[in-house]
């Protein structure tokens, strides 16, 4: 008995079965404190947000993203939520209003019944990923509030181990890419939109101006395996660390090829949306960008974290242009990512929420409970 009880502690299971203990008891004493003292109430408005440039991609172009805001009252205290809707998730400032109107949440004791809400939100109708994203993080900043915690502390990660964000330079003219790297000179990596015809002319106008690594988001860009992988071994000369997305998520096997004989590692977008796709684009991808506004918040984004980390798959944390609210709850599941791609409030001028920062380079969490975040 008493050597099964030190392997027991030489594993790390008893530490690991405390902690989860730990914030169980967190959990039901938060819970019985505030149960039956209030009602949930969500309430919500849309908002638009300017970006400081036109975003270009290989499909498409666009100088506003429609939000909308959601604020989700219990017992005098609000979280506060976001739904970002880029043209290609299908979502509108119409399509989300409806969705939310049909959200009622009465039927619910008090705000740490989690699952059952969160379970209550996803079944209402198919879809609306952003919409019942706006949700979860409202509900996630508010539960997080009532324990007087951050949700990384609350999951136990370490603040210290977050990388750096890229920043994100979008397909232009050289004279517009030079000007945006410019402005880049904070960070570490860049972020650089490809997938048409000028992508060499996009990477050696860069080069002209910075050896930082690169990393390219091609958004379904390529179409032909054998281009693709001749990109790859360019882009590696170029010092790209990985490739996002290079062909049709359609593409399986061709992705799967590409991902076998690339000098760089390939990471899934637009094919992994939710945790289903997790295991779908193991052997296909070398790791998935994980996006709140794909996935429907924090609590599926974190068991696509867990779930690739026990595939041994890399994982990147990404978003949307959002303001500072979405951005900073995504950032709570950072430092447990090889890659970030947390740069979507700095790309737009009218934030309304100040919240995680960006310091040197690097994704810097605050103590503040719940995701982090205050009204400016």
């Amino acid at each position: 008995m008493s050597s099964r009880r030190n392997f027991i502690k030489s594993s790390g299971l008893i530490t690991g079965a405390s902690m989860v203990l730990g914030t169980n008891n967190l959990f039901a004493q938060a819970s019985a404190e505030f149960a039956g003292k209030g009602e949930l109430t969500l309430t919500y408005k849309p908002y638009t947000l300017n970006l400081r440039h036109a975003f270009n991609l290989s499909n498409s172009s666009r100088t506003t993203t429609p939000v909308v805001l959601t604020q989700l009252a219990y017992n005098g205290m609000i979280g506060y939520g976001e739904a970002s809707m880029p043209p290609y998730l299908g979502e509108s400032h119409e399509t989300v209003l409806k969705f939310l109107a049909k959200v009622d949440l009465s039927k619910f004791e008090d705000p740490f019944e989690m699952e059952n809400i969160l379970n209550y939100v996803d079944q209402i109708e198919e879809g609306n990923k952003a919409a019942k994203a706006s949700v979860d993080i409202a509900l996630h900043d508010l539960v997080g509030k009532i324990m007087k915690q951050p949700w990384y502390k609350i999951w136990g990660y370490d603040p210290s181990t977050t990388p750096n964000t890229s920043y994100t330079i979008g397909i232009d003219t050289p004279e517009v890419v030079r000007i945006k790297v410019k402005e880049a000179d904070p960070y570490k990596i860049l972020k650089v939109k490809l997938g048409r015809d000028t992508d060499k002319q996009m990477i050696e106008t860069i080069r002209e101006i910075t050896d930082k690594p690169l990393c390219v988001d091609i958004n379904q860009g390529w179409k032909d395996k054998q281009m693709a992988l001749d990109m790859a071994h360019w882009l590696h000369d170029k010092g790209v660390v990985f490739i996002e997305q290079g062909m049709p998520k359609e593409q399986i096997d061709d992705n799967a090829w590409l991902t076998e004989h690339s000098p760089i590692p390939t990471i899934g977008d637009e094919s992994v949306q939710r945790l289903d796709d997790v295991l779908k684009a193991h052997h296909v991808y070398n790791g998935i960008n994980i996006k709140l506004m794909k996935c429907t918040g924090m609590r599926e984004a974190h068991k696509m974290l867990t779930l690739a980390r026990a595939l041994k798959m890399k994982v990147m944390i990404g978003c949307m242009t959002e303001t500072s609210c979405a951005i900073s709850a995504a950032s709570q599941l950072a430092p447990m990512t090889d890659w970030a791609d947390l740069d979507g409030a700095l790309l737009i001028s009218n934030d309304v929420y100040k919240g995680v920062t960006i310091v040197d380079g690097k994704v810097t969490l605050n103590s503040k409970p719940g995701i982090g975040i205050e009204k400016i």
